[in-house]
């Protein structure tokens, strides 16, 4: 039986390698859509929560945070017919679509163990378990500002712990911003520049 395969050279492995690296950065980095979404959505309800706590009499702000429901089904619809679009998958994108799930079940279940327990700690402990997943997909990216990003919900996370229901409040908004908003415009910014 004659071997018709033909060897590479290392000049050609590496170019594969560096390709296939390559194109798992650009399929992570469009990730912006849901940084923005998530960004926003959280960015509002938290501020809509705060204004409704601290400015009006009515005593269930949490319902705004209804809101975050259809949120999930977009983005999981986005993800489904993105992924379907892709025609590479690698261990990375895998690792990093599988790292944000997690984060679904983790808070749902977090959200239902903190229910009726100084609720205002909510938040802080939503930052710290956020600034997980953002902090690990800057370093898969090697993302600099979603790196920062994570880093960001944990302090904040901190700051709102220790500093009381009214700043705490404030605590989420300021990681929205620095966590996901500018790190997600960026990301769209060199989606939009093909830099990506």
């Amino acid at each position: 039986m004659e071997h018709d395969e033909k060897l590479m050279s290392g000049e050609e492995s590496l170019r594969i390698i560096t390709d296939m690296i390559n194109r798992t950065r650009g399929n992570i980095r469009h990730a912006s859509f849901h940084l923005l979404l998530w960004g926003w959505l959280v960015l509002l309800c938290s501020l809509a929560d705060y204004l409704i706590t601290n400015f009006t009499s009515f005593d269930k702000s949490y319902y705004i945070w209804w809101l975050t429901i259809p949120g999930v089904f977009v983005s999981l619809a986005y993800g489904y017919t993105r992924g379907k679009k892709q025609t590479v998958y690698t261990y990375t994108d895998r690792v990093y679509m599988w790292t944000w799930l997690a984060l679904l079940p983790t808070a749902a279940i977090m959200i239902v163990m903190l229910i009726g327990n100084n609720v205002y700690f909510l938040g802080s402990f939503m930052l710290m378990l956020v600034g997980m997943p953002a902090f690990m997909s800057g370093i898969m990216i090697r993302f600099r500002p979603l790196i920062l990003g994570g880093i960001s919900f944990w302090v904040l996370a901190l700051v709102g712990h220790f500093s009381g229901p009214h700043i705490a409040s404030l605590s989420v908004p300021a990681a929205m911003l620095l966590g996901y908003l500018i790190p997600g415009y960026m990301l769209r910014k060199e989606e939009n520049n093909g830099t990506v």
